[in-house]
């Protein structure tokens, strides 16, 4: 689009048609002009309207008819219509005729489905001719001028005409907001709303604090609690009044209204200021996470609004906040908020005395539990049971004589809400903790953690809610492997284990193959379903062709990886990765930071395709990634980087620094080895697009097919040889046992139409004959039915390929006509 000028034959016509007071032709000559500008109202257009508003009334009422004669010429976009509007409105000041006003409502009608507008469509003069014509804006009107005057390229005037706009307090369209606004029903809590709006800054003021403590003083803390929890718990609830999308914007109906997030930021730091509270901890919690979901093509919903409650949550001194500190510390990916809650704990450890590690631990919570894993509570008659069954919480109940009954007794629904109210909640808390802690101590592995014997079983084995797990694991005391069943910690010989000086978390890494399989046939034989991979871990040991290439690993190099699902795996897991962009810039590989070992962990990707909008989102982020080393260096070695595309890796060097040398493997420990190749082979496992089972054509432009086939039906990799061996075991005991054998890389399925093989690494399936492709694309939670006893959890793959063999097995009752028009 080439920049607006006003040539000297523009602004001589203009003069002659001034002079000739021939205004049709003067308005042909203005919106000839207008469409010249394509859109721009700066440089020269000063000049034009200058000389149009020097026109005399009677005049300029001519003009204005005669603009308002040509409108049809406008066109349908709303764009050229309202320049065509604008030009009347900023012609017809201090004029009291209006012969486009029916088409101005009409404009502004179309204004309030979008999330912003373009200043060069000039919508604010709609707005002022209406705002002068004496007629109240709509609320969703207001609410885009609002959001507009916050864009980045605002200007002054704009924002002066957002001020002005008071009314609505918050911008309509979200539920939350919605519902604060008919809350808001007095002055008080208008203010409440208003003073909420002014928390722009990143932390609040003591200043800020003095106002927010008067107007809580005034409509009381319970009230404002009860009212703030309730508006926050609507919070991420799809829109009331949906936009709509352009081509280039991100999902405008998934994020937060930009104006209203600066007032969530404002009542979270207002909650901080209240009597500790579980349910604000909670609020705030929740909170943080939904203001960290990702939205296509913005990234996460709201940065500032999580960090905002991660900052009220530091400010609340309870063990409900430091419980969803350290909870959202383990969840939460997002670098600046992370940093956020590691300050946070941080400074809590450092004021009680306690390491950062043990202020995690203290940190869980009892969530009302009596013993571990369970608790009963007495309402009315009635009696509550919370009960931890696995990795989640099961509430029941029994009526006055002891019966069980399936659903809440209508008297404790009467009599007892708040207290069911707490029940319920307390059974969410649980879920999102235990989720929490198995992450944390599945991460324990390499943090060279022990604990003296009592300290450990106080917040391990002992504790009501970590016990569930930690009993479901296997520990050292002293040297010795033990694990809890039967009531107690006991040896693999089963003989008690009640006492000891330094305790574990056991590792396979050292352990002889025939102990390991004895504690897995240990763990089989009591029922103990671990809440990750322990016993049967995969251990990763030195390859010869790793000794060969001496300082780097390329196990896991050539893969094709989905770019965003293995960054997230990543920072799930402890590394720290920069996403791929499709432009001129570099970045280092993923990283995983070893402070306990003196090692950093590097894992060499490049973005792979160049061409956008098929290999890249529509923010150029690539789509996919090919992988390359793995290489170990230590840790304050200066960082590789390489472009983003490829091209190879270099150590970046500041002055005066000198390059160091990858740590040869062989010097690297075995279990941080082991450990560090276990990421990223479930990096691989989970993100590889081998696994996507409508990808048989080989993708964009088909240039995948060889990669894919040799992935998804190629050699086994280690956590599938894992796979393979607890097939061998839970096989014969399947209800489909006599259907199914185990036949190298593959699980077979005889059906009653064909017999199909089942890749144990991708899940990928081929049938007879001539081992033709069957795609199968297994749902987003698989459940496999009857599959009985299962010695871990978290082993997704293991459940698809289950439920396919089910599936299979009965192949003659498979109704899905997608799977039908393939057999």
């Amino acid at each position: 689009m080439s920049a607006f000028r006003t040539p000297r034959s523009h602004m001589d016509r203009l003069l002659k048609r001034i002079a000739d007071g021939d205004m049709g032709r003067l308005a042909d000559e203005a919106l000839s002009v207008l469409d010249s500008s394509d859109g721009s109202w700066g440089r020269n257009w000063g000049e034009v309207l200058d000389r149009l508003r020097e026109l005399p009334a009677g005049r300029r009422r001519e003009l204005l008819h005669a603009l308002a004669d040509r409108f049809a010429r406008a066109g349908d976009g709303t764009e050229d219509r309202c320049r065509h509007l604008a030009l009347c409105g900023l012609v017809s000041e201090g004029l009291a005729d209006d012969p486009l006003a029916a088409e101005r409502h009409r404009a502004l009608d179309d204004l309030a489905r979008r999330q912003t507008f373009w200043y060069a469509a000039r919508f604010d003069v709609l707005v002022q001719a209406e705002l002068a014509a004496g007629r109240p804006l709509s609320a969703p009107v207001v609410a885009v001028v609002r959001r507009a005057a916050l864009d980045a390229y605002r200007v002054d005037d704009l924002v002066t005409l957002a001020r002005q706009l008071t009314d609505p307090v918050l911008n309509v369209g979200e539920a939350w907001a919605d519902q604060a606004l008919r809350d808001a029903d007095a002055p008080d809590w208008q203010a409440l709303l208003r003073h909420a709006l002014t928390a722009t800054a990143s932390k609040p003021t003591a200043k800020w604090d003095k106002g927010a403590r008067a107007l809580l003083d005034s409509l009381g803390a319970d009230a404002v609690r009860d009212r703030v929890l309730s508006w926050l718990a609507l919070v991420g609830r799809p829109r009331t009044l949906p936009l709509e999308r352009r081509e280039w914007e991100p999902d405008v109906n998934s994020a937060y209204d930009p104006y209203n997030a600066t007032a969530l930021r404002g009542l979270a730091w207002l909650l901080s200021l209240l009597p500790p509270d579980p349910g604000t901890a909670r609020a705030l919690g929740t909170l943080v996470e939904t203001s960290l979901r990702k939205v296509a093509g913005l990234g996460p919903r709201n940065p500032k609004v999580a960090n905002a409650g991660v900052i009220a949550l530091a400010r609340v001194d309870s063990e409900a906040a430091l419980a969803e500190l350290a909870r959202l510390a383990t969840r939460v990916t997002y670098k600046n908020t992370a940093k956020l809650l590691d300050t946070a704990l941080e400074a809590r450890a450092t004021a009680l005395g306690l390491s950062r590690e043990e202020i995690e631990e203290l940190a869980v919570p009892a969530y009302g539990l009596t013993e571990v894993g369970r608790a009963t509570r007495r309402l009315g008659e009635a009696t509550a049971l919370l009960e931890i069954e696995g990795s989640r919480s099961v509430l029941t109940w029994c009526n006055a004589t002891g019966k069980p009954v399936k659903s809440v007794p209508a008297a404790v629904r009467r009599d007892h809400a708040d207290e069911l109210k707490d029940l319920k909640a307390a059974a969410k808390d649980i879920d999102k903790m235990l989720s929490a802690q198995s992450e944390r101590l599945d991460r324990q592995f390499l943090a060279r953690r022990s604990w003296p014997y009592a300290v450990w079983r106080e917040r391990y084995l002992d504790h009501p809610l970590v016990g569930t797990l930690a009993r479901r694991l296997l520990w050292t005391v002293d040297g010795t492997t033990a694990g809890y069943a039967d009531g107690e910690l006991r040896t693999l010989s089963g003989e008690p284990v009640r006492e000891g000086t330094r305790v574990e978390l056991w590792h396979p890494v050292g352990h002889k193959p025939a102990e390991i399989v004895a504690w897995r046939d240990w763990l089989e034989r009591h029922g103990i379903t671990q809440p990750f991979k322990q016993a049967h871990r995969e251990v990763y040991l030195l390859t010869d062709a790793e000794r060969a290439t001496r300082t780097y690993s390329n196990r896991f190099a050539a893969h094709v990886l989905r770019q965003h699902q293995f960054h997230s795996l990543a920072a799930i897991r402890g590394w720290r990765n920069k996403l791929r962009l499709c432009v001129d810039d570099s970045a280092p590989p993923a990283v995983r930071e070893l402070p306990q070992w003196g090692l950093r962990a590097e894992y060499w990707i490049e973005g792979d395709g160049e061409e956008y909008g098929v290999d890249t989102t529509e923010s150029g982020s690539y789509l996919r990634l090919r992988t390359d080393q793995v290489r170990f260096y230590p840790i304050g070695a200066p960082e590789n980087w390489a472009h983003c595309s490829g091209g190879g890796y270099s150590m970046w060097l500041t002055p005066g620094r000198d390059p160091v040398e990858p740590v040869p493997l062989e010097d690297i420990p075995p279990l941080v080895l082991s450990e560090v190749l276990r990421d990223v082979d479930l990096f691989v496992g989970v993100a590889s697009v081998g696994n996507d089972p409508t990808w048989q054509d080989g993708g964009p432009g088909g240039r995948f097919r060889e990669y894919w086939t040799s992935y998804g039906f190629g050699e086994l990799n280690q956590s599938a040889e894992t796979r393979r061996l607890l097939l061998e075991r839970l096989v014969p005991r399947l209800a489909i046992a006599d259907r199914c054998t185990l036949e190298g890389r593959f699980l077979h399925v005889k059906g009653d139409r064909h017999t199909y093989k089942i890749h144990l690494g991708s899940g990928n399936i081929l049938r007879t004959p001539n081992d033709q492709y069957l795609c199968i694309v297994p749902k987003s939670d698989p459940k496999a039915q009857g599959t009985g006893y299962l010695p871990f959890e978290g082993d997704r793959m293991l459940s698809v390929i289950l439920s396919k063999a089910m599936l299979l097995a009965d192949d003659t009752r498979i109704t899905d006509p997608t799977i039908l028009s393939q057999l």
